[in-house]
């Protein structure tokens, strides 16, 4: 078939033509690159044609639809308790830095290990901490502890 189209079509053509493809895949995914994992979105665009192109004389089954509205409920649940989760572990690393204040710590920095007293706490997505005078990731904290 290829060779077919390679014999009709000049190079420049089927170069015109694999451009105008690739422009319109481009539309059809809003710009998206195709990924392998499905979110909310895209379960709920499946629902929505599923149900415009249903047979009117066979809709489908209300088992099937309430499983499927319950698998949505459930992935939007899943979602929002993942966001939560990663909020919660942030505000975790925040304190813990925050409570390693004036403390002595222990850093592993590479194949280096460096010692000594927090002296300030930066907060934000990643915490970090100041130790003799160099910042610090707070997952780079190995031990706390009091001298």
């Amino acid at each position: 078939m290829a060779a077919a189209i390679e014999s009709v079509l000049s190079p420049r053509e089927k170069a015109a033509n694999d451009k105008i493809a690739a422009d319109f895949n481009k539309t059809l995914n809003d710009g998206k690159i195709p990924g392998r994992n499905l979110g909310k979105d895209d379960f709920l665009k499946i629902l929505i044609t599923q149900l415009s192109y249903q047979d009117p004389t066979a809709p489908m089954e209300d088992k099937e639809f309430i499983a499927q509205m319950a698998q949505f409920s459930t992935l939007e649940q899943m979602t929002g308790m993942a966001a939560d989760f990663a909020k919660l572990t942030r505000m975790l690393d925040v304190a813990g830095a925050s409570s390693a204040l004036g403390r002595q710590v222990q850093i592993v920095d590479g194949e280096k290990v460096v010692e000594g007293a927090v002296m300030a706490v930066e907060r934000g997505d990643v915490p970090a901490v100041m130790v003799n005078g160099v910042t610090y990731a707070w997952e780079q904290v190995a031990r706390i502890y009091e001298e």
